[in-house]
C-alpha cells in the first residue's frame, strides 16, 4: 500500500472539500511531511495523539481569503510502481520556483531546495503547488 499516496489524497480530498481538518495514521514518514507543508505554508499545523494502536495525526488545512484552498495541486512523483531517484544537481524547480518538491534523504525528509543546499540527493515523493 502506498502510504505516502494515501497521505495525499486524503489531504486533497479534504480541501477540494472545503474540510477545516483531516485525519489520517500517523507514522514518522507522514510527519515528516507534513512538518514541510507547514513550514512552507500549504497546512495550518498538525498534531499527532496517541490513540494506543499507530497514533492519529490531524492535520489543519489552510485557506486563502478569498476561500480557495493554499493547496492548488499536490502530485505524487514517485510511487511503489517506479520509484524515481534525483541527485543534488537535478532537483527541478517547481513552478519556477512557486511550488515545493519534497524529497526522502538520508537526512530525513527535506524541500527540494534545502536538499539541494545540503547538497544530497533522494526519491522524489512528491510536489506540491
Amino acid at each position: 500500500m502506498d502510504t505516502v499516496g494515501d497521505f495525499l489524497t486524503r489531504i486533497r480530498n479534504a480541501a477540494m472539500a472545503r474540510h477545516e481538518k483531516v485525519d489520517v495514521p500517523s507514522s514518522r514518514l507522514r510527519e515528516g511531511i507534513a512538518k514541510i507543508l507547514q513550514e512552507a505554508g500549504y497546512i495550518r499545523s498538525f498534531k499527532v495523539a496517541d490513540d494506543g494502536k499507530q497514533g492519529l495525526m490531524r492535520v489543519y488545512l489552510r485557506y486563502l481569503k478569498n476561500g480557495n484552498p493554499a493547496i492548488k495541486r499536490i502530485q505524487r512523483v514517485s510511487r511503489p510502481g517506479k520509484r524515481i531517484y534525483l541527485k543534488s544537481k537535478e532537483i527541478p524547480k517547481v513552478r519556477s520556483g512557486y511550488g515545493l518538491a519534497v524529497l526522502s534523504t538520508n537526512q530525513g525528509i527535506l524541500n527540494g531546495e534545502d536538499a539541494a543546499q545540503a547538497n544530497v540527493g533522494g526519491e522524489f515523493l512528491f510536489q506540491v503547488w
